[in-house]
């Protein structure tokens, strides 16, 4: 398969069971191996011709099936800390009367800072590689994820309410601009913006959002379509779906991540579909506070790319996108009526390739290629819960939880290796999470 000359020497060379690219769609390679050199990948080959390369390192995993590190496209990393704090509430009740204010009393740059840690060594442990992140004091979430060795794309929030990180929406706009020429050299962080809501968001905001989107060729993510509340009270005040606002203040595009998406009609698809804009699906956050189900297979026929997203860890309860990629799987069959709609092949493609596009990324990771970075992971598939072994691919989707995961490459940078983390202590980081929450639960729940 490889279709770049043979390298001699490689730093890393893996020998798993089996080789789960994602491209070619659908393809599992038997007896081949992976060779890394620096970040990239520098070939996929049959093993017998991988025997003629020397490797500084060589892993034999032959139980493991090697694929593309999963990409989270959308969540609250810090959140994490209030993992379990409001559940069983709708969603407006569960923002307004439970996690905004808990935010309003807790959040800082160190809840920040710790809240991320958790997250990444959740999603490290879980098989992501990548995840985009929405939320307050973006400056310490990408120094966390530099420091720690994590691909991320940032979209700094813009609301019209204060917050402890900003007053305005000019400040938020302001503070992220600066954050963004502060990481405009990284190979690990990218900044977009972060719009939070139509509904929190007023029209001269996003107007400024979208020029300056326009100009800098910014990314941009935004909550859209959340329930059907949401678009009829958008229809009620503004005589149009929120899309359509979207459309005419010229936030639609092919840099657009339109995250949630439950409540679509035949015009909203087609309009995702001409202007490139992308689809991010939470369904496991989405169906725990009863926000409605994406139409997955109808935009996905339509031809608009749609990603997999975790949400956050308040609302999910966790950051394993295996389950988001079986959820999917499964609320798409439940959705249509239809035991083949969304099969295991397109689970992944959601959490891996279809990521990587949507945030923009397609041409650096998301599939096993020659010349792509070589963020990779190994999953383990000997063990009971995935015995007896008829097709890599589908055990992937509907048979891991994430625990088989045990190891994990950033650009050619292990960050777990045999389940441990190679780059956070496990037992501090536990120590601060009881300290922020005893400190939360000692203001009450409110």
């Amino acid at each position: 398969m490889a279709t770049k000359p043979i390298p001699q020497t490689v730093d890393t060379l893996i020998h798993p069971g089996w080789i789960v690219p994602v491209v070619p769609r659908g393809v599992t390679l038997d007896n081949h191996s992976i060779a890394i050199s620096g970040e990239r990948i520098s070939a996929l080959l049959p093993r017998a011709e991988a025997q003629a390369i020397e490797a500084r390192q060589v892993l034999e995993l032959p139980h493991h099936v090697v694929l593309p590190g999963l990409v989270n496209s959308h969540g609250h990393a810090a959140m994490s800390l209030l993992r379990g704090y409001a559940d069983d509430q709708p969603l407006m009740p569960w923002l307004e009367q439970h996690i905004w204010p808990a935010e309003a009393a807790h959040v800082s740059a160190d809840f920040v800072r710790d809240g991320v840690e958790l997250a990444i060594a959740e999603m490290i442990r879980s098989g992501t590689t990548t995840f985009s992140d929405m939320y307050f004091f973006p400056d310490a979430c990408a120094a966390a994820c530099q420091r720690l060795g994590m691909r991320c794309q940032i979209t700094f929030p813009v609301l019209d309410a204060p917050t402890a990180w900003a007053r305005s929406a000019d400040e938020y706009i302001s503070k992220g601009l600066s954050l963004r020429d502060d990481f405009k050299h990284s190979e690990l962080v990218n900044i977009g913006i972060g719009p939070h809501a139509i509904y929190t968001v007023s029209e001269a905001s996003l107007q400024k959002v979208a020029t300056f989107a326009a100009e800098l060729d910014l990314a941009i993510q935004i909550h859209l379509h959340e329930t059907r509340g949401e678009v009829l009270l958008a229809v009620e005040q503004n005589g149009e779906r929120p899309v359509d606002t979207l459309h005419r203040l010229g936030l639609l595009g092919p840099r657009t991540q339109c995250v949630h998406m439950t409540e679509l009609c035949d015009q909203d698809m087609a309009l995702l579909a001409a202007t490139g804009a992308h689809v991010i699906h939470c369904p496991q956050s989405n169906m725990k506070l009863a926000s409605g189900s994406c139409p997955v297979v109808s935009l996905l026929e339509r031809g608009v790319n749609v990603a997999l997203g975790s949400d956050s860890a308040a609302s999910n309860n966790d950051l394993n996108l295996f389950g988001d990629m079986q959820s999917a799987a499964l609320l798409a069959k439940l959705r249509d009526g239809d035991a083949s709609a969304l099969p295991a092949t397109t689970a992944l493609e959601m959490a891996t390739l279809n990521g990587a596009r949507a945030l923009g990324l397609e041409d650096r990771i998301g599939s096993l290629e020659p010349g792509k970075l070589a963020d990779l992971i190994a999953v383990d598939l000997a063990q009971p819960e995935t015995q007896p072994l008829y097709h890599p691919l589908s055990q992937l989707v509907y048979a891991c939880n994430g625990s088989q995961v045990t190891h994990s490459w950033v650009g050619g940078a292990p960050l777990l290796v045999d389940r441990a983390l190679t780059h956070i202590d496990l037992p501090a980081l536990a120590s601060r999470s009881r300290a922020w929450q005893q400190r939360i639960t000692q203001t009450g729940k409110r």
